[in-house]
C-alpha cells in the first residue's frame, strides 16, 4: 500500500490553524472522506461496467455511464452529501456506499484499495 508522502501532508495542512480546520463541518477530515468516496464510487462504476471513464472500449458495450444521483449517507461524524454515478441500465449498486449508515469506512476503503478496485491518488490531479 502506498504512504502518504510528508510533502502531501505538508501541503494539506498548510492552511492549518485549530482543530476545527481538521475536524470541522467543512474541515480537512471531511473534505478528505468525500473525496476518497467520490473516487472509490467512480473505481467501483469502472469495475462494474468493465472499462475506465474516457476509454472507447466502452462503445457500443450496451451499459455506459450515466449522470449521477444525489445521496446522503451518515458516517461515524456525520452526514455527507455525495454524487453517486449510474449506470444506464441502472444495474449499478455501490459497495462503499449502502443504503444506510456508512460504518466502517476505513476497513471498506483499505479492502477495496487492496483489491485493486481504487486506483492510485497520490499525483494524478484528477478526480
Amino acid at each position: 500500500m502506498t504512504t502518504l508522502r510528508p510533502e502531501l501532508l505538508d501541503e494539506l495542512l498548510a492552511g492549518y490553524e485549530t482543530p476545527e480546520d481538521l475536524l470541522g463541518d467543512e474541515g480537512l477530515f471531511r473534505q478528505l472522506k468525500k473525496a476518497l468516496l467520490k473516487r472509490a464510487l467512480g473505481a467501483e462504476l469502472s469495475e462494474h461496467l468493465g472499462y475506465d471513464k474516457g476509454d472507447p472500449a466502452g462503445r457500443g458495450t450496451g451499459n455506459s455511464r450515466n449522470g449521477y444521483s444525489a445521496k446522503s449517507v451518515l458516517t461515524e461524524d456525520g452526514e455527507i452529501d455525495l454524487a453517486v454515478p449510474c449506470d444506464r441500465n441502472g444495474a449499478f449498486e455501490p459497495l462503499i456506499v449502502p443504503k444506510g449508515r456508512l460504518e466502517g469506512f476505513d476497513d471498506r476503503i483499505v479492502s477495496l484499495y487492496a483489491r485493486g478496485m481504487i486506483p492510485a491518488f497520490a499525483g494524478t490531479g484528477s478526480t
